[in-house]
């Protein structure tokens, strides 16, 4: 009997219809119709994956860690219950679950004063935990305070010219006249915290933080200067402005700059440091394909989103990659370039891009019957 061939489904979320681990769920019962089907043996591995933005939690708790959850500061400065995921000694934090787009009341857009703080507070519930590696997965945040929420949640003191703090948000530090850092969680010196991000953006000017992302946050073109400046005064006063350049800097309305700069944080892409979470290159040694994928197939996925990071890590192991999408917006060529054979969209099957969101699920798994007849040795 010929022996099963071995899929390994490690794909992101389709933004707005399904998760990372509903997205494998269709995926491997099309591939068993399919294969079934064919009169194929099959043997299916749900791996989901994350870049450090939203669904990054998710795919921890789908590999195995352990849901924690505490109630910390909106973005507003309301409460909210936002979650982590915690392994052994190993955290995984989502900036978005405290202080994300989604987190705003009403979602109502607060470009100038909305805060990092339950950031903080979510690392520091971590360290209670007793985690001493945290991965900080960051996009999609609701504010551009530079991280300076986070900071002061963690112990930092941040004082205008008279002494008090300054208010919540990014146009506040303006004010910002001394930074105070002696008193942040002294575990964090003994803590390994990794910032994971696919922004390599600079903290200010035309591609920073404000310029780039604060329309995105509902910040019009007045609000984008206010930002910037209060920003680059922000970094002057903290670190002299030298790690305003470095990469990553720029993401989430700054708070990469606040981790790097306040936290001795260090970056690096984050669908390679989920792949090494997860456990990737282990469920990779006994596969014969790959099925990756994402909302949407475009340009950006060829800039460290976890499609491209999960076929570049495929390719280096000599395994195939197909991928499955919502919308394709690149043609074969770069598809061949980032080390995907093929590429499967929902908008093949169903042209309307409203329907397909309503019925993505079906839709993937039709789209598995398809790559089980085209795909499998």
């Amino acid at each position: 009997m010929t022996d099963a061939v071995r899929v390994l489904i490690a794909a992101d979320k389709f933004k707005g219809s399904l998760t990372a681990a509903e997205v494998a769920r269709h995926v491997a019962a099309g591939l068993r119709r399919g294969a079934d089907a064919a009169g194929r043996r099959l043997g299916t591995r749900e791996l989901p994956v994350a870049d450090g933005g939203d669904g990054t939690v998710d795919a921890a708790l789908a590999a195995g860690f352990e849901r924690r959850e505490v109630r910390v500061t909106g973005p507003a400065g309301d409460p909210v219950t936002a979650a982590f995921a915690l392994r052994g000694a190993t955290a995984v934090v989502e900036m978005a679950e405290a202080s994300g787009l989604r987190r705003l009341p009403g979602g109502v857009p607060a470009p100038l004063t909305a805060t990092t703080y339950g950031t903080g507070e979510l690392l520091r519930a971590a360290l209670d935990a007793g985690a001493r590696t945290v991965i900080l997965g960051i996009g999609g945040s609701a504010g551009t305070d530079g991280g300076a929420g986070m900071l002061s949640a963690l112990g930092a003191r941040l004082l205008d010219a008279s002494g008090a703090p300054v208010g919540p948000g990014g146009a506040a530090l303006a004010g910002l006249a001394t930074a105070d850092l002696a008193g942040l969680d002294p575990r964090l010196r003994t803590t390994a915290l990794v910032l994971a991000s696919d922004v390599r953006n600079p903290l200010t000017g035309p591609q920073g933080a404000a310029a780039v992302y604060g329309p995105q946050k509902g910040a019009g073109a007045g609000d984008v200067a206010v930002l910037d400046a209060a920003l680059a005064h922000y970094a002057a006063v903290l670190d002299g402005g030298a790690l305003a350049g470095a990469p990553g800097a720029g993401a989430a309305g700054g708070l990469g700059y606040g981790a790097l700069a306040g936290l001795g944080a260090e970056f690096r892409l984050g669908i390679e440091v989920m792949l090494d979470v997860l456990g990737f290159a282990g469920a990779l040694k006994d596969a014969d394909l790959v099925i990756t994928g994402e909302g949407s197939l475009d340009a950006q996925t060829l800039h460290g989103k976890a499609p491209a990071g999960v076929a570049a890590a495929a390719r280096e192991r000599g395994v195939p990659v197909v991928a499955v999408c919502g919308r394709l917006a690149l043609e074969s060529a770069a598809l061949q370039g980032a080390g995907i054979g093929r590429a499967y969209a929902l908008t093949d099957l169903e042209p309307d891009p409203q329907r397909c969101m309503a019925h993505a699920g079906p839709l993937l798994e039709r789209l598995a019957e398809r790559i089980a007849r085209d795909c499998l040795p």
